[in-house]
């Protein structure tokens, strides 16, 4: 026996350089013969982390639990928060595979330009209630639009279900447009969260490459993949539907609402703007975990001169 190997040839093919080197087979033998080898076709398994690993990630996942507990214990809001994959909305192909007579028939190439639009699926799940919230944009992933659904979620549902909370745990991916990176990002929670409605908001991140421990990649994008796959999102209002059904047997539910609001891309916060947050960066692990406290009103032009002049 030689080190050559003949993984990627059918049975024909390994039938027929046996049959050439002497050893006369049937493809059919060759298959019952690996079968009782233990072998088979496999694809490649992702179960291999980076050797490299963020030498806090450990830490950081302590510090998440930790976190949890604390305002679990004291009844305060916490959302896992992240974008699903963009979908376009028209006659495609949808992965997945569902009861019909007969396949449901589809656009040959999935164009762009033959799409209604591309759908920006925001989702919002509040781990005490083990209830979701999708907000289905129109336009670009930015900071501001996930910091917008996230205030149209607080305005709706979050201030009535925790109409005493005064803090609001975030959980999210250390990527993308609710990433620890974007400075916009913070700086739209500050202005538009945190010092409206008095809410020190606190975020803490997965470390690069752990987004699938994101409790609203288990708890909700994949039943909803479930319950729309193999069924073309022909229209808006299609897609919403699937959303709002998405349902399962420990009692999860869902809401979808449209979001159309156009954001621009490429926005940047200067430095003078990020000194100005009320930011406080924590001592463990700080460039994952950090909270945005409201900052004091300004006084009015006519007090503030009052208070001088006495």
């Amino acid at each position: 026996m030689n080190d050559q190997k003949w993984i990627r040839s059918s049975l024909r093919q390994v039938s027929k350089r046996l049959t050439a080197e002497g050893h006369p087979v049937s493809h059919e033998t060759v298959g019952r013969l690996l079968e009782k080898l233990d072998y088979a076709l496999h694809v490649n398994a992702k179960k291999v982390e980076a050797k490299a690993s963020h030498p806090d990630r450990n830490r950081q996942f302590e510090e998440i639990a930790r976190q949890r507990q604390v305002f679990q214990a004291a009844g305060m809001p916490i959302v896992s928060l992240d974008t699903k994959k963009k979908e376009l909305v028209g006659n495609f192909k949808n992965p997945g595979r569902s009861w019909n007579r007969e396949a449901e028939a589809v656009n040959v190439h999935d164009f762009p330009y033959e799409a209604l639009g591309r759908a920006v699926p925001y989702g919002i799940y509040d781990i005490t209630h083990n209830r979701g919230t999708v907000y289905v944009g129109t336009s670009a992933d930015t900071p501001q639009f996930a910091v917008d659904v996230l205030v149209r979620w607080w305005e709706s549902a979050g201030c009535v279900r925790f109409p005493l909370a005064g803090q609001l745990l975030i959980l999210a991916d250390s990527g993308g447009s609710n990433g620890c990176r974007p400075r916009l990002w913070k700086q739209q929670l500050q202005e538009k969260l945190a010092d409206p409605f008095g809410l020190h908001v606190t975020a803490c991140h997965y470390p690069t490459g752990c987004s699938k421990w994101n409790p609203i990649e288990h708890r909700l994008f994949s039943h909803i993949s479930l319950n729309w796959a193999g069924k073309p999102l022909r229209t808006w209002d299609t897609l919403l539907a699937y959303l709002r059904g998405t349902s399962t047997s420990t009692g999860l539910q869902v809401d979808a609402f449209l979001h159309d609001q156009s954001y621009e891309t490429g926005l940047r916060v200067s430095n003078s703007d990020m000194k100005s947050l009320n930011l406080e960066l924590h001592s463990l692990c700080p460039k994952w975990n950090y909270t945005i406290h409201p900052r004091p009103p300004l006084l009015p032009v006519s007090s503030l001169s009052r208070e001088v002049i006495s």
